[in-house]
């Protein structure tokens, strides 16, 4: 059984930090591509970041570049998000999700290509 299991949120105030984990389990976590999404209320779920297979190459959405930062640790099956200089338009509930991907170099920021999710983890920015 896949698990994705997302930690580290919680309440900060306007230009704090906070980092998300998300700790993997039941697959082979290098084969997949790794991404964070969020969802604000009464929003759709965005992209934030992505971060291929073993390459590290990484992708980010326009309102968090230079802020935030994805990683992973393919020995401990687990993504991180560094989020730096939080706004208070950062809040939202913050997804992990798993895609399964042939080649290494490659990241998708569509959330309907991703197989796996998170039950998520709450990012509050105080402003």
């Amino acid at each position: 059984q896949v698990q994705l299991v997302e930690s580290g949120g919680g309440l900060v105030q306007d230009g704090g930090s906070l980092r998300l984990s998300c700790a993997a389990s039941g697959l082979t976590f290098s084969s997949y591509a790794m991404g964070w999404f969020r969802q604000a209320p009464g929003k759709e779920r965005e992209f934030v970041s992505a971060i291929s297979r073993s390459t590290g190459n990484t992708g980010y959405t326009d309102s968090v570049k230079s802020r935030f930062t994805i990683s992973r640790d393919n020995a401990r099956d687990t993504v991180y998000l560094q989020m730096n200089k939080l706004k208070p338009e950062d809040t939202a509930v913050y997804y992990c999700a798993a895609d399964f991907r042939l080649w290494p170099t490659t990241w998708s920021p569509t959330p309907t290509e991703y197989e796996y999710w998170g039950q998520g983890t709450q990012v509050t920015v105080s402003s």
